[in-house]
């Protein structure tokens, strides 16, 4: 009886020693899931478990190393992404699926299949090799419904255009410009006569421009380069409101553009020009053929 009960206690010991001795994570702290996504908490959050298909905002970086490759806080707004299926076993989106709203953890994942299936880039940064594994520092601030993303981002737009237009129609007052707005929105105001008739839809035309801000930025100018621009008018070469007021002028006229955000670049930045500007051309129609 007393070897009976010395062969299993041995036994259990034994398989005590099998279990503590199976692999363990290469990532002191990390415990790894069965895919393969190496994870750690860092701080507990107190909001929902997040669900296939939320829009998540997300504050993230990940390192090689110890050197960081890229952060949401260098971005100009805020990050979102979705929680969504994973693109290859053991990628960030599995690491998504693991959180709650007000979560931070930390992701082991591997750089080659990082850069070629989530990144879509076929060759990796000469500094990155395929067997390292980036660390991914992620916090989600907040989840809501696609539907609620979308009502979000179009209440930001609608707030952004009306913010647009109010400066427009604030600098026109404070200005004294008293001409009246086309039907499009664009001012036009001649600050030299010019003669004969006005170019026609598809001519060619050369202008003069300098083109400023409202703030009085200037951004570009042919008259500095010495030399006028040259397009085809009514072809979509330039924005809306140049192709709109050129046609307003006759040769040699002088004049300011005063354009609305939505005759310009829209929503779109261009270069020194932010999204959603109003813009001013001073502008002059040197010819047209």
């Amino acid at each position: 009886m007393k070897r009976s009960i010395v062969l299993v206690a041995f036994s259990l010991l034994f398989s005590a020693t099998l279990i503590s001795c199976g692999p363990k994570s290469p990532f002191p702290g990390y415990k790894q899931t069965e895919s393969g996504l190496y994870y750690k908490e860092i701080a507990k959050g107190t909001g929902e478990e997040l669900k296939m298909g939320d829009i998540i905002k997300v504050r993230l970086a990940y390192y090689v190393n110890d050197s960081l490759l890229f952060t949401t806080d260098s971005l100009p707004e805020p990050a979102y992404d979705m929680v969504r299926e994973s693109l290859f076993q053991g990628d960030v989106y599995e690491g998504f699926r693991m959180m709650h709203v007000g979560d931070s953890m930390s992701f082991m994942i591997n750089s080659d299949s990082t850069f070629r299936k989530q990144f879509h880039t076929p060759i990796l940064p000469k500094f990155v090799s395929p067997d390292v594994f980036l660390r991914w520092e992620v916090k989600v601030d907040e989840a809501m419904t696609e539907e609620a993303f979308q009502q979000m981002k179009q209440a930001e737009i609608a707030a952004l255009q009306q913010k647009a237009q109010d400066e427009f129609n604030a600098y026109l007052t404070a200005n004294g410009v008293n001409a009246q707005p086309l039907e499009s929105g664009l001012v036009y105001v001649c600050t030299a006569k010019g003669k004969g008739p006005k170019p026609a839809a598809n001519q060619n035309v050369k202008v003069h421009y300098t083109g400023k801000l409202l703030d009085g930025t200037v951004f570009d100018s042919s008259v500095e380069r010495g030399e006028p621009i040259e397009f085809t008018l009514g072809a979509h070469q330039v924005i809306p409101g140049w192709d709109e007021g050129i046609g307003l002028m006759s040769k040699g006229e002088k004049g300011i553009l005063y354009i609305p955000y939505q005759l310009a670049y829209g929503p779109r930045a261009a270069g020194p020009i932010p999204a959603y500007s109003n813009l001013i051309f001073e502008v002059e129609l040197v010819d047209f053929k």
